[in-house]
């Protein structure tokens, strides 16, 4: 029996998939579940529907996250903090820190998107890549000024 999965099945495969299984385990564990619906041409066509609006969908996503990339790229983020001598700060820059001044100039970034391998601790221009999409990165200009 043909089987369109609605839910990862281990063992048979991923959501979405059209498998042949037997009816009896069609019948008494993959439709009382809800992990399985009858592959009949209507939900088939369905199926089809369902792939190509999400194909759309992540395509549209992709093209946003590479045109806020371009906007990042021309992009110069200015934090003011207290630096002691040689130009090392006391404390340093986050994460967090460079989302909020984003958010400030009204571009919302998760501050966990900002891949920061450790925090900056001293003066001066620093170049941070931003995970915008899995297959799209941008990079933010932070430039860290002295506080009077």
């Amino acid at each position: 029996m043909k089987v369109i999965l609605l839910q990862d099945v281990k063992g048979q495969g991923k959501k979405g998939d059209v498998k042949n299984v037997s009816e009896g385990y069609a019948r008494n564990f993959l439709f009382p579940k809800n992990l399985a619906a009858e592959a009949s041409s209507g939900n088939i066509k369905q199926l089809d529907h369902q792939k190509k609006a999400a194909d759309e969908r992540k395509e549209k996503e992709q093209e946003q996250a590479e045109a806020l990339a371009k906007k990042l790229d021309s992009f110069k983020v200015e934090i003011r903090a207290k630096s002691g001598e040689g130009g090392r700060l006391f404390g340093s820059i986050t994460s967090k820190q460079i989302a909020q001044e984003l958010a400030a100039k009204s571009i919302k970034i998760d501050k966990r998107k900002i891949q920061l391998d450790e925090p900056i601790r001293s003066l001066g221009v620093t170049q941070v890549p931003v995970k915008l999409h899995p297959n799209v990165t941008g990079t933010i200009h932070v430039h860290v000024i002295e506080e009077a």
